[in-house]
């Protein structure tokens, strides 16, 4: 059920202001027009509104049950018609039984019932065409709303799966370095167990942390950089440039793992000896900016489409956060794969 027009502070103030205005005009009338005495003026002004007014909330107060769509507005026409006949017939019985020893004034209520009928009908027909216009800017605003609110639940439960399809991947990578390390070099296994447990641990505690800033986010990469350098021993080495102002801008949580990954993936799949990803963020205009760089060999990879879960997962991301399709670029250029993400700092990253 929708709420009533009256629990605006300012309706009920102007709804008493235009019914004060339209009594006062009418007792104006009655007296300087009409020639009725102050005293039969006053009590048909106040009869006669006053009544109008009680039709006019019970009109209001019904609208909230039932607001007619199409044809269905023709029951309202037809609604009002019967009350303001209803009013009339009330308010002559009424105002006979106060001013009937008047017969000046009972020959003008005689005379002046149909115009009247027809001012009070136009009157109730303006109250009920503004209460149905308020009501039906209610609906359209809670319609509104549950679609947002629907949007919006639909996008995180996106981002949402789309974070937790990462880490199986990632965690299945681990395993089976682990696995391989433990005949040969149980030390390092051990370390990147326990390296494991704190990536993990991280992950769980970021789940509902939705923004992060820079330096938070890099934090947290390098304990994955630290389980890669693990795997791979010194064929991987990593290079971290980031301004001072970068540092403090917000970006989405664990966004950079999944393009590190994919970094390193062609970085080191399809090249030998050592490889070096490197990763740039600085700051520009309002926006963050964050490239990451890996060698790859252009023979045995195809780095233009080399967008696989990773990559895509990153981009759909930035897409259902900021509605762009343009946050995410890579290019290849002189056997270097670079992955570029631009995060805009204008949204209130809560």
């Amino acid at each position: 059920m929708p709420n009533s027009p009256f629990s605006i502070n300012r309706f009920r103030f102007l709804f008493a202001g235009c019914w004060a205005v339209i009594i006062l005009t009418d007792l104006y009338f009655l007296h300087n027009s009409y020639q009725l005495s102050w005293k039969a003026a006053t009590i048909d002004s106040l009869i006669s509104n006053d009544l109008l007014i009680l039709l006019s909330l019970l009109m209001m107060n019904t609208l909230r049950f039932y607001l007619p769509r199409g044809s269905q507005y023709i029951n309202i026409v037809i609604w009002g018609v019967g009350l303001i006949i209803g009013w009339s017939f009330l308010r002559r019985w009424l105002l006979g039984l106060l001013l009937g020893g008047d017969a000046f004034y009972m020959n003008f209520l005689e005379s002046s019932l149909l115009i009247r009928s027809i001012i009070g009908f136009l009157l109730l027909g303006c109250v009920s065409l503004i209460t149905i216009l308020w009501l039906l800017f209610e609906e359209q605003k809670s319609s509104e709303r549950r679609k947002q609110d629907a949007e919006k639940l639909t996008r995180e439960a996106e981002l949402f799966k789309l974070r937790q399809q990462l880490q199986p991947h990632f965690l299945f990578n681990s395993l089976n370095s682990i696995n391989a390390l433990i005949g040969s070099r149980p030390d390092e296994a051990r370390k990147m167990v326990q390296q494991l447990s704190d990536f993990l641990r991280g992950t769980i505690r970021k789940e509902d942390k939705q923004w992060v800033t820079l330096r938070e986010e890099l934090q947290y990469l390098q304990l994955y950089l630290d389980i890669e350098k693990v795997r791979f021993g010194n064929r991987l080495r990593t290079e971290i440039t980031v301004s001072e102002q970068a540092q403090e801008m917000k970006i989405p949580a664990l966004l950079l793992q999944p393009v590190m990954e994919n970094a390193i993936k062609y970085g080191l799949y399809d090249t030998t000896g050592e490889t070096v990803i490197k990763l740039n963020a600085y700051t520009e205009d309002v926006n963050l900016v964050v490239r990451i760089e890996n060698p790859y060999d252009p023979e045995t990879s195809s780095p233009k489409t080399g967008t696989g879960f990773g990559l895509q997962s990153v981009q759909r991301r930035l897409a259902l956060l900021f509605a762009r399709q343009d946050l995410l670029e890579t290019a290849a250029k002189d056997h270097t794969f670079i992955t570029g993400i631009k995060i805009p700092q204008t949204l209130n990253h809560a």
